[in-house]
């Protein structure tokens, strides 16, 4: 029974997830967030403590390599690079519920500026390849 209600609850995410990935969320940004700037920008530090925010609470549904996982997008994209970090912090104290994307409104604000250092970093290739040390 377990089972059968696991596989149910899991094909019930990949419906809710099947839009995941389309970036409708980024029309709901109002422009104030969208121009937010991250004050961790520069910081390699703030990466690498996102790195270990990510392992805590995406890499379960977003993968350990942030590549995606079942209908759940990948984070390293060329949407994820047109994307300003305004943009993503919006979307994690918001999150997407009807895509499966939790709010993390209850992280405080500078875990969440780490988070989006540490995405940033994915999808800036010499900034992947000085966290990859940090993975291992």
């Amino acid at each position: 029974m377990k089972r059968v209600m696991g596989v149910a609850a899991l094909g019930l995410s990949a419906c809710l997830l099947m839009g995941a990935a389309d970036g409708s969320w980024l029309r709901r940004v109002p422009a104030a967030d969208k121009a937010r700037v991250n004050p961790l920008s520069d910081q390699k530090a703030a990466a690498e403590a996102g790195f270990h925010v990510y392992e805590e609470e995406c890499a379960k549904c977003h993968g350990r390599e942030a590549q995606g996982k079942g209908n759940r997008p990948a984070l390293i994209s060329e949407r994820m690079k047109s994307t300003t970090d305004g943009d993503l912090a919006w979307l994690l104290r918001n999150g997407n519920s009807w895509k499966g994307m939790p709010s993390w409104s209850v992280m405080p604000d500078a875990e969440r500026w780490q988070l989006v250092a540490y995405l940033r970093s994915l999808n800036t290739p010499a900034e992947a390849q000085h966290l990859e040390g940090a993975r291992q």
